[in-house]
C-alpha cells in the first residue's frame, strides 16, 4: 500500500479475472513509476507488488495532491468510468478522467454515453480511433525490450529447448482456439513443410475448456499428414521469450484481435513476421525498403501459405525482415514510450 496523499494518478480495475486490460496494468505501472510518475493501482486481480490504494482512501479526492490541482483516474473500462464520473460528478472530488480505448467496434450507446464525459481519451491504434467519436490521442502498446531480444546464438537457443538446431522453425504463439487461427496455421504447414524438409513448425499456447476438442482435431490432423515430429504443440510456458529466440519466422494467424502483441514480441526478439490484417497488426508490420513482414487477409489460408514461403524460400529476405524488425521495436515500441506518452496525457489534465 501507499499514501495515497503522494498518489497523483489511479489506475483501477475492476476484473478480478486476468484478462489482457489487468496485463497491460500490470505491466505499464512499474515503469510508470519508474519514470516517476505518481501512480497507484486500485481494485482486485493484481500482484501485492505493484502499489496500490484501497476503497477507503478514495475520501482524500475531496483534496488536491501536493502542487497539483487534480488527480487523474485512469479508467479501461465501463465498469471503471462511471463510479469515476459519479465522483467528480457528483461528489465534487477533484479528479480528472481518462479512458483508453482497445475496441475495433461500434460502442454501445451506453459506452458512448460514458466516453463523452471522458477529460482525455486515448485509442490503443489507429483502427480504435475510427471508432471513437469524441477528440482522442492514439498511444500503440509496448514491449518491454529488455525481455524480448535476440538470441546472440540461434543454434544453441534450439538446443536449450531441445529442438532440432539443424532446422529452421515457423511459430504461431498463444492461445489455442478458433478465434486466433491457430487451424490456418497448422493448415498452412501441413501444405508447406513436405517440400521444406529444412523447416520445422512449433504452436506454443494453451487450449481450455471448450477449445480442448479443437486442439484435439488439430494434432489428429497433423498426425495424419505424418507430420506429427515436425509440427509441435509445446503447450504454454512462462519463458516464452526464448521460444521466439529459437524462431526463424513467426506468424500471427488471428481472424480477430483487439490489439494483439505477438508481432511485435517477435520483432524484438529479430524475427520477421507475417500477419492477418486484424487489430493493430497493420501498424506494426511493414513492407517496402525496411519491411518487417508480410500483412495479408484475415482467414485466407492461400494467403498465409504464400506469405510465408516467401520467407521461408528467401534467406535473405528472411534475414534481412529480422534485422529491420528488431531495429523498428527498438526505436518505436518500447514499453518505455508508451508509458511515457501516457503521462503527457496526464499531464495535460493536471497542469
Amino acid at each position: 500500500m501507499v499514501d495515497i496523499r503522494d498518489v497523483e494518478v489511479i489506475a483501477p480495475n475492476f476484473k478480478q479475472r486476468l484478462s489482457g486490460v489487468t496485463s497491460t496494468i500490470i505491466q505499464l505501472v512499474p515503469v510508470q513509476r519508474a519514470l516517476g510518475q505518481k501512480i497507484a493501482v486500485l481494485g482486485p486481480g493484481l500482484p501485492k507488488s505493484l502499489p496500490s490504494v484501497r476503497f477507503r482512501d478514495l475520501i482524500h479526492l475531496w483534496k488536491r495532491p501536493k502542487g497539483r490541482p487534480c488527480r487523474v483516474w485512469h479508467a479501461r473500462r465501463n465498469v471503471e468510468m462511471l463510479p469515476a464520473i459519479l465522483l467528480r460528478d457528483l461528489l465534487r472530488m477533484k479528479m480528472r478522467i481518462v479512458f483508453t480505448s482497445a475496441s475495433q467496434r461500434r460502442h454501445t450507446g451506453w459506452s458512448k454515453f460514458l466516453i463523452r464525459r471522458m477529460d482525455a481519451v486515448i485509442a490503443t491504434s489507429g483502427r480504435t480511433a475510427a471508432y471513437l467519436d469524441v477528440p482522442n490521442t492514439v498511444i500503440l502498446h509496448g514491449i518491454d525490450t529488455k525481455r524480448f531480444q535476440p538470441s546472440f546464438d540461434k543454434t544453441e537457443a534450439k538446443k536449450a529447448l531441445g529442438l532440432d538446431p539443424a532446422k529452421k522453425f515457423v511459430g504461431c504463439f498463444g492461445r489455442v482456439r478458433l478465434q486466433k487461427g491457430t487451424d490456418l496455421f497448422v493448415d498452412s504447414m501441413i501444405a508447406l513443410l513436405p517440400c521444406r524438409p529444412d523447416w520445422g513448425a512449433i504452436v506454443a499456447g494453451r487450449a481450455t475448456g471448450p477449445h480442448l476438442a479443437f486442439e484435439s482435431e488439430l494434432k489428429e490432423r497433423v498426425a495424419k499428414a505424418g507430420l506429427a515430429d515436425r509440427i509441435l504443440f509445446v503447450g504454454e510456458h512462462t519463458n516464452i521469450p526464448d521460444w521466439y529466440r529459437a524462431l526463424d519466422l513467426f506468424i500471427a494467424p488471428q481472424r480477430w484481435e483487439g490489439f494483439g502483441l505477438t508481432p511485435l514480441e517477435a520483432m524484438a526478439t529479430g524475427v520477421p513476421v507475417v500477419a492477418t490484417d486484424v487489430g493493430a497488426f497493420s501498424e506494426l508490420v511493414i513492407g517496402g525498403s525496411e519491411e518487417t513482414g508480410l500483412i495479408i487477409a484475415a482467414d485466407d489460408l492461400k494467403a498465409m501459405v504464400d506469405a510465408a514461403a516467401a520467407f521461408m524460400d528467401d534467406l535473405p529476405r528472411l534475414t534481412a525482415a529480422g534485422a529491420n524488425g528488431l531495429a523498428r521495436t527498438s526505436k518505436n515500441f518500447a514499453i518505455e514510450q508508451e508509458a511515457r506518452a501516457i503521462g503527457a496525457v496526464y499531464e495535460s489534465l493536471m497542469r
